[in-house]
């Protein structure tokens, strides 16, 4: 069985550093003040735009809970592999349908007293109380599990995968999808450090570079393979593609983000 190294360091921008300070200021400041909870509007609509033309791009790179999984609980995680009914797909199909309807029933609930005093207060505890349910999971899973483990059955990411599956069938985010891509493949040595340190517990090797199924769907697009791969094989390439694969390897399309890594 092959060794994972969930605790491989990460891909930092300034972004996805501090952005973990969002989960405790709505999450746990909204208890006080229930307006803060309205700041999930203006997220929930920018996870969706992002989803739609880069998939899980937002996971890897902005969301609050993956900054905070990744930057604080990391350090004290079990660090196991990710059990394998977590990553059933059903089972993220029913807890992305219970949250949904959770949500909007809610919500409903809410807009009934709209006009009435404290609508706002009201409105904004319906998100607090929903990030902190998701805090509180994600939080259990990562200290017992794995730091991402909740993102494999987190509703958001399955809506982001609904909206990215949406997107490819319409082919509008064919040139702001941003995809792994190997360039001189014979470069490669074949270490499996890429499989090994990936925070999704994905396969890029060998996967992607045996031309089998690598699942762009579940990858987060957090460049932790990139940064890890010892021979530079692997990068994040944005543009068109082809048949689900990027198109031939052209240079001056290729991101690496080494470079954005803090330690």
């Amino acid at each position: 069985m092959m060794q994972i190294d969930s605790k491989a360091e990460r891909v930092f921008t300034p972004l996805k550093r501090y952005a973990w300070l969002f989960v405790f200021v709505v999450a746990v400041g909204g208890l006080w003040i229930p307006k803060l909870g309205l700041f999930m509007i203006p997220l929930m609509v920018a996870l969706m735009i992002m989803g739609f033309a880069k998939g899980k791009y937002w996971c890897g790179n902005v969301c609050p809970h993956g900054s905070f999984f990744d930057g604080i609980l990391l350090h004290i995680s079990r660090n196991k592999k990710i059990p394998a009914f977590l990553r059933s797909k059903i089972l993220a199909g029913l807890l992305f349908v219970w949250f949904m309807f959770m949500l909007v029933n809610r919500l409903v609930t809410v807009f009934y007293t709209l006009g009435e005093a404290g609508f706002l207060d009201r409105l904004g505890f319906v998100f607090v109380l929903n990030y902190l349910a998701v805090t509180v999971l994600g939080t259990v899973l990562a200290l017992g599990s794995n730091p991402r483990a909740w993102c494999t059955i987190c509703p958001m990411g399955t809506f982001q995968l609904l909206l990215y599956r949406l997107g490819s069938w319409l082919g509008v985010n064919r040139k702001s999808d941003m995809r792994l891509a190997a360039a001189n493949k014979e470069d490669c040595v074949s270490c499996r450090r890429c499989s090994r340190v990936c925070p999704m517990q994905l396969k890029p090797y060998p996967d992607y570079l045996e031309n089998k199924s690598f699942d762009f769907g579940a990858c987060i697009r957090c460049s932790t393979c990139v940064r890890h791969c010892p021979t530079g094989v692997l990068k994040l390439r944005q543009g068109k593609v082809t048949k689900g694969h990027p198109q031939p390897w052209e240079e001056e399309a290729v991101y690496s983000t080494t470079e954005e890594v803090i330690k």
